[in-house]
């Protein structure tokens, strides 16, 4: 039974920790998030596309050596 009411001060000393954490945390505005938004969708894409082009580009020669 003891362990029990260890246990208890252990999760409570870790929540308070966890909220002294959070508060430390300088959360982005909406603009800065909203541009990093932008970048990852415009990478992705660009990222999308050369995959694509190279799959297009080794399939093709693949059909070509086997034919």
């Amino acid at each position: 039974m003891g362990e029990n009411v260890n246990n208890e001060k252990h999760k409570v000393s870790f929540m308070d920790g966890l909220k002294a954490e959070f508060k430390k945390i300088i959360w982005p505005d909406r603009k800065t998030v909203f541009k990093q938004a932008l970048v990852v969708t415009a990478i992705s894409v660009v990222i999308g596309v050369i995959i694509a082009v190279l799959d297009m580009v080794l399939q093709y020669g693949i059909s070509f050596l086997t034919m």
